[in-house]
């Protein structure tokens, strides 16, 4: 059973709860940069390459709502460790691959796992973490997600060094075993809900659809800008980088700084939002990622472009966890796993979009507009928060 909320320590749960996120995030990173040049040994196109690398999101997309129903029956720890031995099989598919399509279909399974593991962490932390250090919690979880996609290309990188381009997938491999391993060790905190009441939960997703239809319209959709502007970051560095002349080495230096400070302030930010409120974090978030969105396209050189990316990294690493605390917060007691698997839905579809909007605005206008145009929607997502979020501390 949990802790009592006096006496609770992240400490507590440290291993347990965050070890699987970091090992996992460590076997996504190991593959992420590989993708692509695998594609291409196997005789894919460049469209045909960047198609698998999508479908690690694609397969997230897909498997949402899935994931809510197994997680809600099976519970969190054989959820999790189940989307671990399917990754696995994933990869087990990757190395064996002899045509594109093979390696599109492991990648597509990494991508439908990711989602039932991430969906039942969250969960699972939602049920075993006291509500005044929700945040902290959902926050630490975001960031060792992060650090593990942070380290996961330099632990592929030595194997690549020992075993050639499929060492990648062999310590993707090494992790998601960790991770399955770890999960195993995780006790269902909550009380599982019996196989009559997992059934209504599956059964009644359009019912919670329309009982909390206005969360979801008005803070669902400001997390989805959310997600929106975070896959855009990824895009507009390197595009713009190039636009301005800077090679690879320089864009990839600019873009390792502005992930280390990234890094660096996902406590401190799940600390401000439970002692004053989530506001005080997802505002302030959306309008400095937005503002250093919109001055981008003014930068000329790698100084400015460096101190604009900075600044995003600052933004982005203050909302870490901020997707998945506002969306626990929202969450009702009684199917909470099927809600949080809309919500995710929500967001992810907010992350898929974002990059098509932007490759539109480019295609009918200019790189710097369509980059301009993002960053209003992070101004729009700021004045959302406004408008919707409570002012203080969660108190239910």
């Amino acid at each position: 059973m949990p802790a009592s909320p006096q006496t609770f320590s992240l400490r507590q749960i440290a291993l347990p709860a965050f070890g699987p996120s970091l090992l996992f995030g460590m076997g996504e990173g190991a593959i992420f940069p590989v993708l692509a040049l695998s594609a291409r040994d196997l005789g894919a196109s460049s469209a045909g390459a960047g198609v698998i690398v999508a479908l690690v999101g694609i397969g997230s997309l897909l498997a949402n709502l899935p994931a809510a129903a197994l997680a809600t029956r099976y519970g969190e720890r054989r959820a999790m460790v189940g989307a671990a031995a399917f990754s696995l099989l994933g990869l087990a598919l990757c190395l064996l691959a002899g045509a594109p399509w093979v390696l599109g279909l492991g990648v597509l399974m990494i991508g439908l796992a990711s989602a039932v593991f991430l969906l039942a962490r969250q969960t699972f932390l939602v049920e075993a973490v006291p509500l005044h250090m929700r945040a902290r919690a959902m926050s630490t979880l975001g960031g060792t997600m992060r650090i593990g996609l942070f380290i996961g290309p330099f632990g592929g990188a030595a194997f690549i060094h020992w075993l050639g381009l499929p060492g990648a997938y062999w310590m993707a491999a090494l992790a998601m075993l960790g991770a399955g391993a770890l999960a195993m060790a995780v006790p269902d905190l909550e009380p599982r809900e019996t196989v009559a009441t997992a059934a209504t939960a599956r059964v009644s997703m359009a019912g919670l659809m329309r009982q909390h239809a206005r969360v979801l319209l008005t803070l669902g959709i400001a997390t989805a800008l959310v997600s929106a502007l975070r896959a855009c970051r990824q895009i507009v560095i390197p595009l713009w980088a190039d636009h301005i002349g800077l090679d690879a080495t320089t864009t990839a230096l600019i873009y390792g700084l502005m992930g280390g400070v990234d890094m660096l302030l996902f406590y401190p930010a799940g600390k401000v939002m439970d002692q004053h409120g989530r506001l005080w974090v997802a505002m302030p978030c959306m309008l400095v990622m937005g503002l250093s969105l919109l001055a981008m396209p003014w930068t000329t050189g790698f100084a400015s472009l460096l101190a604009v990316c900075l600044v995003l990294g600052f933004g982005n690493g203050i909302g870490s966890g901020i997707i998945m605390t506002i969306g626990a917060d929202a969450s009702p007691r009684e199917g909470r796993t099927v809600f949080l698997g809309i919500w995710r839905q929500i967001t992810d579809l907010g992350g898929s979009g974002g990059p098509l909007l932007l490759s539109g605005l480019t295609a009918a206008a200019s790189l710097a507009a369509g980059i301009t145009a993002i960053g209003g929607i992070g101004l729009v997502a700021a004045w959302m928060f406004w408008r919707w979020l409570p002012r203080g501390p969660v108190s239910r």
